[in-house]
């Protein structure tokens, strides 16, 4: 289940746990996304739709009413408050980790290592946490051979995963070539800090 998902259920428990509380009907307030993207939710009724695209904005309907929803703000202080467990059950959210690489190969620098170090702590202090770790490389070379490149340091990385004992299924490898560079440059320029991987701990 993605973060994005866990969000729009958060908004719909959310409406559940606020109704109980006031005027029969549905009150939907969007949450913000944990890493500030921004998220939208259609609320509709036979009336109208309304979508939803602010944190803390909220949509309200009542049994037997006429027309659109009604929008205004939250108060984001009173949802927490209020939906206290709510908040409390939400996962924290997902960390982002770089570790860098040797010139054409897939040995690690020796400052990545602490990198390693604090993405596994924190994907074992996570209930359940996964890692996704992505390959990337510089523009210097083929196209084919940099997306070889890439799954090759991505499944490394992945390697020195398992060795100090996380599960495999609990980990993912994908490359991505020079695609997504970290710093855009010309073909065949050596940018060290494009030759990466990229670690998701969620």
């Amino acid at each position: 289940m993605t973060v994005r998902t866990i969000c729009l259920l958060a908004v719909l428990l959310s409406s559940a746990l606020l109704a109980a509380c006031s005027t029969p009907g549905t009150r939907v307030v969007l949450l913000p996304q944990a890493d500030g993207k921004p998220s939208a939710v259609q609320v509709s009724t036979e009336d109208g739709v309304e979508t939803l695209s602010q944190p803390f904005e909220r949509a309200t309907t009542k049994i037997g009413a006429k027309g659109a929803p009604v929008v205004d703000k939250a108060d984001p202080d009173r949802v927490k408050r209020d939906n206290k467990l709510l908040f409390e059950l939400m996962p924290p959210p997902t960390q982002f980790y770089t570790v860098y690489f040797e010139v054409g190969g897939t040995v690690l620098t020796a400052a990545s290592q602490v990198s390693m170090n604090e993405a596994l702590a924190a994907a074992r202090a996570r209930s359940g946490g996964e890692i996704v770790v992505t390959g990337h490389t510089d523009t210097v070379g083929a196209t084919a051979r940099n997306d070889e490149l890439s799954l090759a340091r991505a499944l490394q990385v992945r390697q020195l995963f398992l060795a100090r004992d996380f599960p495999p299924n609990r980990i993912e490898a994908v490359g991505r070539g020079e695609r997504e560079p970290a710093v855009p440059t010309a073909d065949e320029v050596a940018e060290p800090r494009n030759r990466r991987v990229t670690i998701q701990v969620r």
